[in-house]
């Protein structure tokens, strides 16, 4: 039998136990800040039909699906599912005979969808939360993966603001916790898009001009004027487009000065989706101010931001981590009919996502995990020989009673050896139960990081262990 190296998928990684631990590390937090803010959990399959996936992310986001083949034998003569005419027409064709469902691209897709079949079963507004992993048939790069978790938290059934500003407060208050308080959380709406289109005169396509602008970060002034004036936006709509765009300030003035550019811009006020959208956004800003939220220097109102141009509708958001060199590692908006599209219209909804590979490789990159982050056991306790064994059965038990993660070294063996093992799998501790500590009904603890010893009664073990 020939020998096969191993090997996985480009775009996927294997994680080993201290990674793992690391992102159970972060999706803790994050879980456990959902669900303070009352948010429940959900799952949905793996697996969706393509029906539910396709035309929701756009023609890019078609192209990037997973498609998964149905079984059998597409090109049996006796029963062939794909004829000679399906394959001279084309992959359009051939697809809908070869392929019924795909992976997961999102969570906020499968969510909608699962709204509208329970629909008689859940109370809204419905607050969930999703954990799991999507998949993107993307070029992989630092960063961007194909197999990837994201964390997505969405309320529907109700147009308050509320929603939005509690968005704001979860994203701060998970950043913050991981301690990655250098970030920005910048905010715009679409409507507020709208009214700069048509402050431009209607040239070009508002699709055109929104995709130019969220490059802005990317290419700078210079490519974005460039792009613009490729797709046919004169020298004055561009003027007048970053004039509109180079709105400063604090978030409250920000919205004053730019409502004010509307104005002079010749935004008229019968546009009630950018005057909405300014309204909007102050709104959420008061909400943020009653909660007495004490991070807005981490808040901007960026007038740039144009991110989720299939369905987003309203209040849109993204986070940076800005001493990092990293894609946004959150955003999200309100959708004001994803359900429509599943036969249920006219339900608002609004959610965001953390992409906790990014989150992961920030937190590597900034040495934030803390020193116990990656540990699973907490406490190694030394086999010497058969005596010791037995000695340490009923303590490990009480350990682990205790809440302690602990484990005894499975054989007999030299104390290097068992020292070696606490070392490389990163075990803080290591408890000695020779005869002369059983002599006396104490253990020896050692901190395998200073080296420290301490002779000590099980209770004063356990009170030691815990407190670390």
């Amino acid at each position: 039998m020939s020998i096969q190296k191993p090997s996985i998928p480009q775009g996927t990684r294997d994680f080993g136990p201290a990674v793992v631990v690391r992102r159970n590390y972060i999706f803790g937090i994050i879980r456990r800040t959902f669900e303070k803010f009352g948010f429940a959990p959900l799952e949905t399959p793996t697996l969706e039909n393509l029906s539910v996936l396709t035309g929701k992310y756009g023609e890019e986001g078609d192209q990037l699906l997973f498609k998964v083949l149905n079984s059998g034998d597409f090109l049996n003569k006796k029963n062939a599912a794909v004829t000679t005419e399906d394959l001279a027409a084309g992959s359009k064709s051939v697809l809908p005979k070869i392929a019924e469902k795909g992976l997961r691209y999102d969570l906020t897709v499968p969510f909608a969808r699962y709204v509208v079949m329970h629909r008689n079963e859940i109370t809204f507004p419905f607050k969930r939360y999703q954990i799991q992993p999507v998949w993107r048939a993307d070029r992989p790069q630092r960063g961007r993966y194909r197999e990837f978790y994201q964390c997505d938290a969405d309320v529907v059934g109700t147009n308050s603001l509320l929603c939005e500003a509690e968005i704001v407060l979860m994203m701060s208050e998970v950043l913050n916790t991981l301690g990655l308080t250098e970030h920005t959380i910048k905010i715009n709406h679409r409507g507020v898009l709208g009214a700069i289109y048509q402050a431009l005169g209607g040239e070009g396509t508002e699709v055109d001009l929104f995709t130019a602008i969220d490059k802005l970060d990317k290419i700078g002034r210079e490519g974005v004027e460039k792009e613009l004036a490729e797709r046919g936006f004169s020298a004055m709509a561009i003027d007048t487009l970053f004039a509109l765009l180079g709105v400063g300030g604090g978030f409250a003035e920000k919205l004053e000065r730019l409502l004010a550019a509307f104005v002079t811009a010749g935004v008229t006020p019968d546009n009630e989706d950018g005057y909405r959208g300014l309204q909007d956004l102050q709104r959420v800003y008061e909400f943020l101010q009653e909660f007495r939220f004490d991070n807005f220097q981490n808040l901007d109102f960026d007038v740039t931001l144009a991110r989720g141009l299939s369905y987003y509708t309203g209040c849109i958001f993204e986070v940076k981590i800005n001493n990092v060199n990293m894609g946004s590692v959150s955003g999200g908006g309100r959708y004001d009919n994803l359900t429509g599209a599943f036969g249920l219209p006219g339900v608002s909804g609004v959610g965001f996502s953390f992409g906790v590979d990014r989150l992961y490789d920030c937190l590597e990159e900034l040495a934030l995990f803390p020193h116990n982050a990656a540990v699973t056991t907490q406490c190694l306790l030394a086999n010497f020989d058969a005596e010791s064994e037995r000695a340490a059965l009923p303590i490990l038990r009480q350990l682990r009673q205790s809440g302690i993660s602990a484990e005894l070294y499975p054989e007999s063996s030299k104390l290097k050896k068992q020292f070696q093992y606490a070392d490389q799998k990163g075990i803080p501790y290591l408890l000695l139960l020779g005869s002369e500590e059983r002599a006396v009904g104490k253990g020896k603890l050692r901190d395998m990081r200073t080296g420290e010893e301490q002779l000590l009664e099980l209770s004063q073990v356990v009170a030691t262990l815990i407190g670390e």
